[in-house]
């Protein structure tokens, strides 16, 4: 019996070779290499998806977290606060304007920051709140933003994993000051390389980060400030154009799959992420937490199954050596520390077969410990 992979990009790569090449040949044929028309084109279509003012592209979303520090004028002596939960980069971009991350702990229901631990760490030096909508779930927006208006901070979303999620009918990347998107090829947006974008209302916003990612050149060979070569490259600008089309329709079939899994896995072991009433998921990552120390074990048996897995994460932001350099120890977030050990991705992608996703229920429900 075949593999049931963890995630084959394969698939979606497969069925859409011919319409990505001819798109490259376009770029080939324009000599558009680097930013202009097929990137501004993604751009202003991405703008219209979310219903955003403004879409700036960059190279990574790292590079659209780092520049919205920029932009927001954050830098040494201030404080940013973010979860732990999360990929490193969201820690990066305090890091590298000089500014301090301050780690907040996650619900232990929903996984995503806590707004009681946040407003906690809240110190005279807080210029900016990190959301981070966690595997594709949405934050709780409306607590998080109301913390942040009240104490005069900027509120961000992290929103790399949660392309169209919604919260009250609105999308992720809408909701702060600005919006930060990777393209990332696994994500449920993926490029075919690198890729990332701010998004804003924010007009002035906008326009400064176009020119940081520029090496902040308002006019060729002039530089009015310390700037990047952060630009998007028009093959990506041209692939992503054609994948949005189908992004919608792709996290419709994510969110079957995740019903499918709601529905059919009854194992005592396995608890699911819970949900903020308002939000629309889009399930970027389906994990489920196993409690009683059974993780590792039921990894194991779904491996022998011929069902692959992933942990995502295995060691907290806030525990990486440059973090414990910083003074955090163990048991300074005791939630984020105790999913850690019990957090265990299934697979998901939108190209999944209904026998597979059966396969999986069937494996979970058929461990016993």
């Amino acid at each position: 019996m075949s593999r049931v992979p963890f995630l084959d990009l394969s698939r979606q790569s497969s069925r859409l070779k011919e319409e990505v090449l001819r798109a490259i040949g376009n770029v080939i044929d324009d000599n558009a290499f680097s930013s202009g028309p097929y990137v501004e084109s993604f751009e202003r279509e991405f703008a219209s998806y979310l219903g955003a003012k403004h879409v700036v592209a960059v190279n990574s979303g790292t590079s659209a977290l780092h520049l919205i520090m920029r932009a927001l004028n954050i830098g040494p002596g201030d404080e940013v606060i973010i979860p732990s939960w999360t990929f490193i980069a969201t820690a990066w971009a305090p890091v590298y304007v000089g500014a301090k991350p301050v780690f907040a702990d996650i619900d232990p229901e929903t996984w995503q920051i806590d707004p009681e631990d946040v407003e906690r760490k809240i110190t005279d030096r807080t210029r900016a709140i990190i959301g981070v909508h966690i595997y594709g779930q949405v934050f709780d927006v409306d607590r998080l933003g109301e913390i942040a208006r009240r104490r005069g901070i900027y509120l961000v979303e992290d929103a790399a994993q949660s392309h169209g999620a919604l919260w009250k009918g609105k999308k992720t990347g809408t909701h702060g000051v600005a919006g930060a998107f990777s393209f990332y090829p696994t994500k449920n947006l993926g490029s075919m390389g690198e890729g990332g974008a701010v998004s804003t209302d924010d007009g002035e916003m906008a326009s400064r980060i176009r020119m940081l990612r520029n090496h902040a050149s308002p006019r060729r060979y002039e530089h009015v400030d310390v700037g990047y070569n952060m630009r998007m490259t028009g093959f990506q600008g041209a692939v992503l154009s054609i994948k949005l089309r189908y992004l919608d329709a792709w996290n419709n079939r994510r969110r079957e799959i995740a019903r499918m899994y709601r529905e059919g896995i009854r194992s005592p072991f396995v608890e699911f992420q819970k949900e903020y009433p308002g939000s629309a998921g889009v399930y970027h990552i389906f994990a489920v937490r196993v409690r009683d120390r059974m993780r590792d074990g039921l990894r194991e048996h779904l491996s022998r199954r011929g069902i692959g897995t992933g942990i995502y994460y295995p060691i907290p932001v806030h525990l990486q050596k440059p973090f414990r350099e910083m003074g955090w120890r163990e048991g300074d977030l005791p939630e984020t520390e105790r999913l850690s050990g019990e957090i265990l991705a299934l697979p998901m992608f939108p190209e999944m077969t209904d026998e597979e996703v059966k396969r999986v229920i069937d494996a979970v429900n058929d461990f016993e410990g």
